[in-house]
């Protein structure tokens, strides 16, 4: 596998470096964000169906912040349900109605989950994932699945009736007879629109559509209803999708309704922490921020110029979001289509088009009178190949071109909707979720690093000083988040690139979106931390069967020179099975000295000065003992595993310093501290209606993942077992203290060599990728937003910092928001992620995105600007909580009711001319299909035979993992091989890549005679069709006949002929553009492997699911109601 894409500098010119500091972002609470203000009625699809008390302890964050449901029942006539064939279940969904119970405070000890008291009990046999009053008949209030709005903070669970506070603007949708209809428009196809400015406003234009066109028909007026709750007529209920064959339908108007909730979670303490948080790390930065924040910003001229390391002549004409890397994969290639061409220089003048200058530029946008294409109507009945044959774009914001073109990589950060609604009754009406998926420590190729003893920031906000701010003049810039202006220091008037002054407007750090500093010293609590590595690796019985100690042990010598850090750099091992093994590593011993403490109730470190070791000077003892390391236990019996006190052992040998942890496990862990037992039944696997276990057994590991956040230890989670390891209880000492996991289901050195390539190619990755250490992470945004769930692995050390002990490129994190205030005067938002880290070369730096997206007030440019592969992703995050909240049929109800939801309101809201069939936007004509594509991903299927590991993994991921990764494992890319030719190749290095077309993901689309591709993400399935054509069997997998290919073929011959150099080519180019290594596998028709290749086949029906067309029809059914 090439290594071109992880080799990358961190900067233009100097390596990437990997190290230790803490310091929060910025740690002061965004002015007029109040985080105890009730919040506007929001809708919002996941919210758990039992409600349940949730063993918070003391440790209430991190990624699985579950929204505390509310249960109150009216009684009322019984729940109508559409009518369905005999022998089959009916489909319902209930209504919600009610003012909210109160729901008293829970008790936080551990123990089993039990539901709330509940006033009536609600009826059986109900899906519980609706949205909708009913005023006509009172319906039990089933939770709904917030989009929008915070959960009370988790330790302190609070009543969600509390009064408002405050006037609650735009808190009623309007019922549809006191709205004007909405502008007509065409549903024919029409031209995509240029964004070209004919004709600048007049100065007293009203703000207009950001998008370009205009709506002919009259504008809805402003919503100033503050009444708390509203109902409306509703439709009948619905739930998941049936089994059998749709039943028969029968259109009726639709009607539109919307729950709303007032959550008021407490306010922060004064210090910005919230009560119930647990350890805090010795360096907490809370105190630091607020003492920057009093800094003064200017100091005598001429003093402390900031210069910045190697940056070329031409600087700044480079993009930081440009990948100047070799092509890289389609998906990935077309997210940043708009971005490949390096930006000219965007000269900002004095008073130029900051956020409070800009209407004259946005408004002239809306002036063009056609339809945008991705407004164009679909009739997804009709239309069935939608699929675009090559990965589609992220969408790009309507933004003016000189905005547009410094904005930042959609790669890096995205939102699910590129243009922001004005109000939140806006994005209620709309029907999807509005949030952030970040990717912020990704392998970047150019990347602008600056060394300033001046960083410049909002004094009020904390906001770094971005390419968005305003300068109203020479001195004085205007914040973009909160407002205040701020002057210039004297040292910011120098440009060091052009040698200038006076022109703040062009410096580096507001020409880049994307741009990191090298910070001063008050961004440091203590000096930098060295790179320390722990491994701890397990040698029962059960692992040295599994031979992984030889592959871990060469991987580790053979690229112990590329690990990330100095001269200060640390290493240590522990193993264990029934007892714990350390082994001194002391400069001057002859071999390594191996240490066993078996009291595992009360472990200590039995010589602590000489069990973590400095690299350098210990190169050698190292290298001897992983020489001999797999050997020591090659004739153990030692069967059983205390992990849980290996694992205490680690956390006391790195407190003192940080670091990272490495884990080896192959077996459930059954001794000491942490023990577990199999809680999976094989014979439920397809049977269950409900996933049981999804949840921890024991509090043990996350407790102990929170105390290693708390002294900056991550810990990263290597799986390697064919038996049940309880992936929920383990993976919490990963998901809680920002780690990662890694799964090997059924790893053995022979029986499973494609396992053994994947374990191979990760782990070397692993050890030589750059990492970040003791940081912290900060995501702000303009006044009037608020950022509520975060998604990721990690813990939330305030209201919003997230602690990140180690930080690496290959992850990713999600957020939700909701609009608090009413954005009105505003013509564009912006977003900040500022993360804080110690480079493993033991710099402290901080590296800050930046993106600006128009403020729009129509549903239709709400619509025009949705990003359905952010949504599906989010919508992933938040299903996954669900599942581990409430249950996996609520979270597979809500998915399906989230794509419900948005196309009605599309229909309602949007289509003037109201016309037969199931209609889309351009922009969500793939909706459906992902969704589909998620109901059937391992993660949250039924009915198919799926081992718990499995599922959790397949979580773990969805949750962990960048979008454009994502993406693959929801819906993967299906290519025909055989026939690659060299038309629409794409030339790297002398090497010619074949570009074949993306297909539908269904068996029509098979054919005996050819060979397939399909591209899952994680792994690669390439499947030989029956009679496919010698030429391919002979030219490409080196065997006369079909009969010949080997069942276990994994890896393809390298055979001098064009057609196997064509095939190799675009699988390692394939390979390559991702972090992690996809084993591959070759299937014929008789192959073991088949019905996992078929089971990827999402168009396609199955017994337990239904296909695409059957699900639209379902979708369909749901809407005329």
């Amino acid at each position: 596998m090439s290594t071109a894409g992880f080799n990358s500098q961190n900067g233009t010119g100097q390596a990437y470096a990997n190290g230790p500091s803490q310091n929060p972002v910025g740690l002061q609470q965004l002015p007029g964000v109040s985080y105890g203000m009730t919040h506007p009625p929001t809708y919002n699809p996941m919210q758990a169906k039992a409600p349940a008390t949730h063993d918070t302890g003391l440790y209430p964050s991190g990624p699985y912040q579950p929204v505390h449901p509310v249960s109150s029942y009216q009684p009322g006539p019984p729940l109508s349900s559409y009518p369905a064939p005999s022998g089959q279940s009916l489909l319902t969904r209930p209504l919600i109605g009610g003012p909210p119970s109160h729901t008293p405070p829970q008790s936080a000890s551990p123990g089993p989950r039990q539901p709330l008291a509940q006033a009536t009990p609600p009826p059986p046999a109900v899906s519980s994932s609706s949205y909708y009053p009913n005023p006509q008949q009172p319906q039990p209030m089933a939770p709904a699945w917030q989009y929008n709005t915070a959960p009370p903070p988790k330790g302190q669970p609070t009543s969600m009736s509390a009064p408002p506070r405050g006037p609650l603007p735009n808190h009623v949708n309007p019922a549809a007879s006191s709205t004007p209809p909405p502008a007509p428009y065409s549903s024919a196809p029409s031209a995509h629109v240029s964004h070209s400015v004919t004709q600048p406003p007049g100065p007293g234009m009203p703000p207009t559509s950001l998008h370009g066109y205009t709506q002919p028909g009259p504008a809805p007026p402003p919503v100033t209803h503050t009444a708390p709750h509203a109902y409306q007529p509703s439709r009948a209920p619905y739930g998941s999708p049936p089994t059998g064959p749709p039943p028969t339908m029968k259109p009726t108007p639709p009607t539109t309704g919307s729950l709303m909730i007032n959550a008021t979670p407490p306010p922060p303490k004064a210090d910005g922490t919230v009560a119930g948080n647990g350890p805090q790390a010795p360096n907490s930065y809370n105190h630091v921020d607020n003492k920057m924040a009093g800094l003064p910003q200017h100091g005598p001229p001429g003093r402390h110029l900031g210069h910045y390391p190697s940056l070329p002549p031409g600087y700044q004409n480079t993009s930081a979001t440009q990948n100047a890397g070799p092509p890289m994969h389609p998906a990935m290639q077309a997210a940043t289509q708009p971005y490949t061409q390096a930006p000219q220089t965007y000269q900002q003048p004095p008073g130029g088009p900051g956020p409070a200058q800009l209407s004259p530029s946005l408004a002239a946008l809306s002036l063009q009178s056609s339809t945008p294409e991705a407004l164009r109507v679909v009739n997804l009945l009709q239309e069935r190949n939608l699929l675009p044959p090559s990965p589609m774009p992220a969408p790009t914001p309507c933004l003016p071109q000189d905005l547009q073109k410094i904005n930042c990589n959609p790669e890096v950060f995205r939102s699910t909707l590129t243009s922001i609604p004005q109000t939140q009754s806006l994005l209620n009406k709309a029907k999807m979720p509005l949030g952030l998926l970040l990717h912020p420590f990704k392998d970047l190729s150019q990347l602008p690093v600056v060394t300033s003893s001046t960083i410049v920031r909002c004094r009020s906000c904390r906001t770094y000083i971005n390419p968005f701010v305003s300068f109203l003049d020479q001195r004085r810039w205007k914040c973009n988040l909160c407002y205040r202006v701020n002057d210039v220091p004297e040292e910011f008037m120098y440009n060091p690139v052009s040698r200038s002054y006076g022109e703040p407007h062009k410096r580096p750090e507001v020409q880049n979106a994307t741009i990191e500093f090298i910070a001063p010293s008050e961004y440091m609590l203590r000096p930098p931390q060295p790179a320390v590595y722990l491994f701890i690796l397990d040698v029962s019985h059960n692992a040295v069967e599994t031979g992984y100690l030889h592959v871990f042990c060469q991987s580790l010598l053979d690229n112990i020179n590329a690990l990330p850090g100095d001269s200060r750099t640390k290493v240590g091992f522990i193993t264990f099975d029934s007892t714990i093994h350390f082994y001194n590593l002391q400069e001057g011993l002859s071999q390594p000295q191996m240490l066993i403490v078996s009291d595992i109730e009360d472990i200590f470190l039995p010589t602590p000065d000489s069990l973590l070791v400095n690299l350098n000077e210990c190169k050698e003892i190292v290298q001897d003992l992983l020489k001999s390391l797999p050997n020591l236990f090659e004739k153990t019996m030692e069967t059983q595993s205390a992990l849980g006190s290996a694992l205490q052992a680690a956390f006391k040998l790195l407190s003192p310093t940080g670091g990272r942890m490495s884990i080896f496990q192959t077996q459930l862990p059954n001794l000491g501290v942490g023990a577990l037992q199999s809680r999976e039944d094989p014979n439920q696997r397809a049977s269950a209606k409900d996933i049981q276990h999804l949840s921890p057994a024991t509090d043990f590991y996350k407790k102990l993942a929170l105390d290693c956040s708390g002294q900056q230890v991550a810990v990263d989670l290597f799986l390697l077992s064919s038996q049940y390891c309880d992936l929920a209880s383990l993976g919490c000492i990963s998901r809680y203290s920002a780690g990662s996991v890694y799964y090997y289901p059924s790893y053995h050195h022979q029986h499973n060599p494609a396992q053994v390539e994947c374990f191979q190619k990760d782990l070397k990755r692993y050890l030589t990728r750059k990492i970040g250490f003791e940081a912290v992470m900060r995501i702000r945004c303009t006044k009037g937003l608020s950022i509520h769930t975060f998604h990721g692995n990690f813990f939330v050390r305030s209201t919003d910092l997230l602690s990140l002990p180690n930080v690496n490129p290959d992850a990713g994190f999600a957020v939700q928001m909701s609009i608090e205030e009413n954005l009105v005067d505003m013509q564009v938002v912006s977003f900040q992620a500022a993360l804080l880290y110690t480079s493993s070369k033991g710099e402290r730096r901080i590296r800050v995105h930046t993106l600006c997206l128009p403020v729009v007030n129509s549903l239709s440019d709400i619509f025009a600007g949705a990003d359905v592969q952010a949504i599906t992703g989010l919508l992933a995050c938040m299903a996954v909580d669900r599942s581990t909240t409430a249950s996996l049929s609520d979270a597979r109800d809500a998915m399906t009711n989230a794509a419900i939801d948005s196309l009605t309101s599309f229909r309602q809201s949007v289509l003037t001319i109201q016309q037969p069939g199931l209609l889309a936007p351009a922009c969500l004509r793939l909706f459906p299909l992902f969704i589909l594509a998620l109901l059937k991903q391992k993660a949250f299927r039924t009915g198919t035979s799926t081992r718990l590991d499995d599922r959790l993994f397949a979580m773990c991921q969805l949750k962990y993992q960048p979008l454009v990764y994502a993406l693959l494992m929801i819906h993967p890319a299906l290519y025909r091989v055989d026939d690659l030719t060299d038309e629409g190749a794409l030339n790297i290095n002398d090497r010619t890549i074949p570009q074949p077309r993306v297909l539908q993901l269904s068996v029509e689309k098979l054919s005996r005679e050819a060979a397939f591709l399909m591209d899952a993400g994680t792994v690669m399935y390439l499947w030989i069709g029956r009679n496919c054509h010698p030429n391919f069997l002979t030219q490409v997998l080196g065997v006369p006949n079909y009969a010949a290919v080997p069942d276990n073929l994994y890896l393809l011959p390298e055979l001098d002929t064009a057609e196997s150099q064509r095939t190799r080519a675009f699988i390692g180019w394939l390979r390559d553009q991702r972090p992690f290594f996809p084993s591959m596998h070759v299937i014929r028709d008789e192959s073991p492997l088949k019905p996992t290749f078929m089971q990827n086949m999402i168009e396609d029906r199955t017994e337990s699911a239904l296909s695409y067309y059957e699900f639209l029809l379902h979708l369909q059914q749901q809407i005329s109601k």
